[in-house]
């Protein structure tokens, strides 16, 4: 697998503390440690901070990919709330729905292989 980063967003009731909470999830990974960055929004006028936006993790040889598959269908599975998880890795995006997918795994893979089957 060539070097990439895995761009992460969340969609849901509670974005940026569903956010924190993925990324603190993704860098308690010993597989993961160094390679999952938190990517901040510029603040606007109306904001008195910068708010998450998405996570990033570098992807590339030594199976992180397969660690990120793993830890983040396994993070999807501890969700209560109604959250969307989107990943775009490769020039392709997978939006995979907490309550309403099966093998999140199998999807997250297919994206970070760039597997012609997800679509875009």
């Amino acid at each position: 697998m060539k070097d990439m980063d895995a761009v992460i967003a969340i969609r849901g009731d509670d974005e940026v503390g569903e956010l924190a909470a993925l990324a603190g999830w993704l860098r308690a990974e010993r597989e993961l440690q160094g390679a999952v960055r938190v990517v901040r929004r510029d603040i606007t006028e109306t904001e008195l901070g910068s708010g998450l936006d998405m996570v990033s993790v570098a992807v590339g040889s030594g199976g992180v990919g397969v660690a990120l598959a793993q830890s983040l269908s396994a993070w999807l599975r501890t969700r209560r709330s109604d959250v969307k998880v989107t990943v775009t890795a490769n020039g392709r995006t997978v939006e995979v729905d907490a309550r309403r997918v099966s093998d999140p795994m199998d999807l997250i893979n297919r994206v970070l292989d760039g597997d012609d089957d997800t679509g875009n």
